[in-house]
């Protein structure tokens, strides 16, 4: 009964053994560790070409926007000051007045669409940049055998409570080695895509 015992033991402790050993094997066969790297957008963003030609072109268009704003502002202001040389009550008067509060109306509705006009040309122009950037880095870990790419943006100090405890809670990569850090090459890849146009 003791031999059998014994045995019992010896085939559960080689049976556990075995087990341990493969289930390691694996672990560290599989574990070779991934192979990582960083991508920061918001350098990428600031410096390609694209976007540079982007802000001077948006810069160009809201010269234009806010020297035809102030003409019209100019205008709405010339006939506020001709409204207070007319007798009140009169027709005379009443058509000036109605002149008047259409070119503050007409002002007013010119900066909102302006406004809106620049936020949407802005969003669409980001979605943009930023669907190749990600098509550039899919492209860049693929050649490289990547298995994640993360993005890396490094916070900007002194900055705001609000937005500092925005940036802790979403600034995840901490450190990362030059070596594994693709921005340039994302950047070079596509400051190259001549077909990308603001």
């Amino acid at each position: 009964m003791k031999s059998r015992t014994v045995i019992m033991c010896v085939v559960i402790c080689v049976v556990a053994l075995m087990a341990t050993w493969e289930y390691g094997y694996a672990a560290s066969a599989s574990g070779s560790g991934s192979r990582i790297g960083v991508v920061s957008i918001r350098t990428v963003f600031n410096k390609t070409r694209h976007q540079i030609e982007f802000r001077s072109q948006a810069i160009a268009r809201r010269r234009r926007d806010q020297t035809a704003w102030e003409d019209l502002g100019r205008e709405v202001q010339a006939g506020e000051e001709d409204l207070q040389t007319r007798n009140p009550g009169t027709a005379d008067y009443l058509q000036r007045l109605q002149a008047v509060m259409d070119g503050r109306a007409k002002l007013e509705s010119r900066k909102q669409f302006i406004e809106q006009q620049n936020a949407l040309e802005n969003k669409l122009w980001t979605e943009k940049l930023y669907q190749e950037t990600l098509k550039i880095v899919g492209a860049l870990a693929k050649e490289r055998g990547l298995d994640l790419v993360l993005e890396r943006t490094e916070p900007n100090f002194p900055m705001a409570s609000d937005e500092l405890m925005a940036t802790l809670g979403t600034h995840k990569v901490l450190y990362a080695g030059a070596e594994i850090d693709l921005t340039q090459e994302v950047l070079k890849r596509l400051d190259a895509i001549e077909s990308l146009k603001p």
